[in-house]
């Protein structure tokens, strides 16, 4: 039993009452912990339930967000479970929401209520559970044990936890790894268990992650290379840094912002020739500029062929449109990996994802890394074409055709697109008139201009939605058959806030921007990766080009000086408790609804009612589906 003057108590006492932690009763990371919590409008004492496990086709996308980690985490864990067996623990895997994803071990130390707790689908973030393991592993990118009492929540004082955070290759937090229990789980030898088991789980990701890259292999001792202590460093054939486990971020100073904009000669002082060279060979001494020495081996694709004359290497393959944009993110590779099977075959690409995630910036490197990258690539926003004007837009027409046609008629876009790609994005919103013509057209790869007579079509054809299609189908919006027929194969693009490769995706956008590499200060850095950018990338985009049209000449990097006023604004407001974002979501939705209700459904009154744009009630409905 812990004393009155337990310092830990004596600790939430003084936090409740001067908004601050006493000196020495937790360690830093725990004290910014404790704060955070209290800011998130948690009380130490409140025993109110915990949020319920997310379930069903909700858990089962989460499940699909995380796939790679999962599909590395999950035998280390078996592994790992064979050393902690018996020891009344649970070994705990989460995503970079602290949602858990998978878990092994004896629940038999805890009651019915927390198992609940430590069920998959749980949340363990830091703002909804104050301070534990997994959530503020992930909120502090670091290892560390949550005792006890330690944990900001009486409620969670029965855990003892030790995590660390798992890492993707370009540095950001792709989950964490836990293991909780009795006081077994807060032993020191636990804390290690979970660390070695992170760093086999990045290493084996990463190996697998860039099979056509070159790879160094680091270790100050050459007994060290190939175990999970070594530090791995991946580079295109052309030198660029495309990635690195934490220790070789670690041996070679490296930082997030470094991934896709760095030359790895110039740090390492050593010609990119002369590291084919050592491929497959022995590991060498390496001396690094700060007079460091370490051990390297370097592994190279199988299919690389490297000249005998060491000055001499052969050149990199060259990169296509969809490999310059992938910058590193497991949701987004997966979907340029599976699109690349399809490019060469005539089936209907069909791309979603949220409003600005880059669909038509994804279907444009698909056209251009296809067959048909000669040829015309001919994008059309059906949201953006007023209705009375789509058909001939579309379609085209004859000459006189209509009252106020050009005199020598319009192929319409349709046909533009001829031996290329046409795009129709927000196909969702296309109306349902058309959408009979739309079928007809791809039916009988004829297009009947207004007015004139069929003529021939070839064209490969692309479609992007934010819309759930399936739930406009079933509820009349949206015909079946034509959902069928654009949806010969379809890839889900994730939403910003959920990618992995923020920092390099920035630097990218950046470099783009600006024609040289130019990094993003820390804490600037820090702090859009905390944001949930509504707008996506296309909202990420603006903000940076901005920025580097705002930086001086002088100025070395882009800090907050060069920000937009309201974008600043919002990076710096503090995070809104879940439980007023939960209210004011809940009012927004009733308050649309009944807009909608009142104005039998028409968006465009019910827009007017409520003072907003209809592509906005538009995303609401969407969200709900």
């Amino acid at each position: 039993m812990r004393g009155a003057f337990d310092p830990l108590q004596q600790a939430r006492r003084q936090l409740l009452e001067c908004g601050t932690v006493a000196s020495g009763a937790l360690g830093e990371r725990l004290t910014r912990s404790w704060q955070r919590s209290l800011h998130a409008g948690l009380q130490p004492l409140s025993r109110g339930p915990a949020p319920e496990p997310i379930e069903g086709p909700a858990f089962h996308r989460v499940l699909q967000r995380n796939e790679q980690l999962l599909a590395y985490a999950r035998p280390v864990m078996d592994y790992l479970y064979g050393q902690i067996q018996g020891s009344h623990c649970m070994l705990v895997l989460a995503d970079a929401h602290s949602t858990l994803l998978h878990t092994l071990g004896d629940d038999a130390f805890l009651d019915k209520a927390q198992r609940v707790a430590l069920r998959c689908g749980a949340s363990w973030d830091e703002r909804e559970r104050g301070t534990n393991a997994i959530g503020t592993a992930v909120a502090e990118r670091a290892a560390l044990q949550v005792r006890g009492a330690e944990h900001f929540l009486e409620q969670n004082g029965f855990l003892h936890c030790s995590a660390t955070p798992i890492f993707t290759a370009q540095g950001e937090v792709a989950g964490a790894i836990d293991i909780s229990g009795d006081r077994y789980a807060s032993q020191r030898h636990a804390m290690g268990l979970v660390h070695g088991a992170a760093r086999m789980i990045e290493n084996n990701w990463l190996k697998a992650r860039y099979p056509q890259h070159l790879r160094l292999h680091l270790h100050a001792q050459a007994e060290g290379l190939d175990t999970p202590a070594e530090g791995i460093v991946v580079l295109t054939l052309g030198g660029v840094l495309v990635g690195a486990n934490p220790e070789g971020m670690r041996l070679l100073n490296l930082a997030p912002a470094d991934f896709s904009a760095l030359r790895l000669e110039g740090r390492l002082q050593q010609r990119l020739s002369r590291l084919l060279s050592l491929a497959g060979q022995a590991p060498q001494a390496l001396e690094l500029p700060d007079g460091r020495r370490l051990h390297m081996r370097v592994q190279a694709p199988a299919a690389t062929v490297v000249a005998c004359a060491p000055s001499r290497a052969a050149p990199p393959p060259a990169r296509d449109a969809l490999a310059e944009r992938d910058t590193g993110d497991a949701q987004w590779h997966a979907a340029t990996q599976k699109v690349r099977r399809i490019l060469d075959k005539p089936i209907p690409l069909l791309v979603l994802g949220e409003s600005g995630v880059g669909k038509e910036v994804f279907a444009r490197a698909c056209h251009d890394s296809g067959p048909r990258q000669s040829k015309p690539f001919v994008a059309i926003n059906c949201a953006a074409i007023p209705e009375s004007l789509i058909e001939a837009e579309l379609f085209g027409y004859a000459p006189g055709a209509y009252t106020g046609a050009q005199r020598g008629g319009s192929p319409g876009r349709i046909r533009e697109a001829e031996g290329g790609t046409l795009f129709l994005d927000e196909i969702g919103h296309m109306p349902l008139l058309l959408q009979t013509r739309l079928l007809r057209v791809l039916q009988e790869r004829k297009v009947v201009p207004l007015g004139g007579a069929p003529v021939a079509v070839d064209f490969a054809l692309m479609s992007a939605t934010h819309r759930p299609l399936a739930q406009a189908v079933a509820d009349g919006s949206f015909r079946g058959d034509l959902y069928y027929r654009i949806n010969g194969f379809s890839v889900h693009l994730p939403p910003l806030r959920e990618r992995t490769d923020f920092a390099a995706l920035a630097a990218a956008i950046v470099h783009e921007a600006a024609g040289t590499p130019c990094p993003i200060a820390p804490d600037l850095l820090a702090a859009f990766q905390r944001y949930a950018w509504p707008g996506n990338l296309r909202q990420l985009t603006s903000a940076l080009h901005t920025a580097c049209a705002l930086r001086e000449p002088h100025e070395t990097c882009i800090g907050w000086q060069h920000l937009a006023d309201d974008l600043r604004l919002a990076l710096q407001e503090p995070a809104q408790p879940p439980q007023a974002a939960g209210m004011l979501k809940e009012l927004s939705r009733h308050a649309l609804h009944a807009a909608l209700r009142d104005t039998g459904g028409n968006v465009s009154a019910a827009a007017r009612r409520l003072g907003i744009s209809r592509q906005t009630i538009y995303r609401h409905l969407r969200s709900e589906g």
